[in-house]
């Protein structure tokens, strides 16, 4: 009697997050059939709805923000950046002009309707790419004070997410880590409103690891003092994000409660915001010449 009901329980979690994919995907064609395209920031709003959702209190989201290194670097206009604050500064926040740094940035989405337009992503991709963390922090931690940044977290950058309605080019799909694709239902092929969840499977969580940790710095593993300690290898080669998969009783996936899970296990990689580089971003504003590291 108990399995039964807690079974049933379990269903029904399912069956929820398939009526909130289904209402998040009417209120998006509602509003792109009254405008003839969704106007921008109240498709941002929406697709924020979903992400809300899944993710845990410590992080926020900004609108439309620049995000900006401390070598000068600024990125395109950010839809929506989710970011930690817990000890980040915004570097200019006015209104709604706002400036973030790389270092607090965990995640940027990019909202667009039905049309995408190539060069213009690929752009936006490129200045996302460009920006850079930067080590030299000074921050006291538990046992002692730090000048830098941590073992196991050298370099970090976003995770790249698009959300759109309809399908968009593979070229425009390999620039983002996942793409939210918003299908309204249709009747005569008995497809019903969904978000399709498109994710980067060719990853496991070890390359994933490296890539959120040591971005374009290199990985080299510092601190093991045990032979027979398991390597980060050993311990993330097997596993990718689609081990994380959640099917329903005719095996179809729970796109949004699978998201859920992919998503807070690559934050979870992350954990915490790289350590801020207070005197990068002076000598930036000073002019100064940046130490390379």
């Amino acid at each position: 009697m108990e399995e039964e009901r807690n079974l049933k329980m379990i269903k029904n979690i399912k069956d929820n997050y398939r009526q909130v994919e289904k209402f998040i995907v009417e209120q998006l064609y509602m509003k792109n059939d009254l405008h003839g395209t969704t106007i921008g920031t109240e498709r941002e709003d929406i697709w924020e709805q979903l992400f809300e959702m899944v993710l845990p209190k410590k992080f926020v989201m900004e609108h439309s923000v620049f995000i900006i290194d401390s070598n000068g670097n600024v990125s395109n206009e950010v839809d929506l950046a989710i970011m930690d604050e817990t000890y980040t500064p915004y570097i200019f926040r006015y209104g709604r002009l706002k400036f973030i740094p790389i270092e607090a940035v965990a995640a940027v989405v990019e909202c667009k309707s039905k049309n995408v337009e190539e060069e213009q992503i690929k752009t936006w991709q490129k200045r996302i790419e460009e920006l850079r963390t930067r080590g030299k922090s000074i921050a006291r931690m538990a046992n002692q004070i730090v000048d830098s940044t941590v073992a196991t977290q050298k370099s970090t950058r976003p995770i790249r997410i698009l959300c759109v309605l309809g399908d968009v080019k593979d070229d425009i799909k390999n620039l983002f880590d996942f793409v939210l694709i918003a299908k309204k239902d249709n009747e005569n092929k008995g497809k019903r409103s969904r978000i399709e969840v498109i994710f980067n499977a060719s990853m496991d969580l070890y390359e994933w690891y490296k890539e959120l940790n040591f971005y374009d710095v290199g990985y080299d593993r510092e601190g093991k003092k045990d032979i027979n300690q398991k390597t980060d290898e050993d311990k993330l080669g097997k596993i990718s994000l689609k081990d994380y998969e959640v099917l329903d009783e005719n095996e179809e996936n729970v796109s949004l409660l699978t998201f859920n899970f992919q998503l807070n296990q690559l934050l979870m990689l992350i954990n915490n915001p790289i350590l801020f580089p207070h005197r990068a971003y002076v000598k930036m504003f000073k002019g100064e010449e940046q130490e390379i590291e």
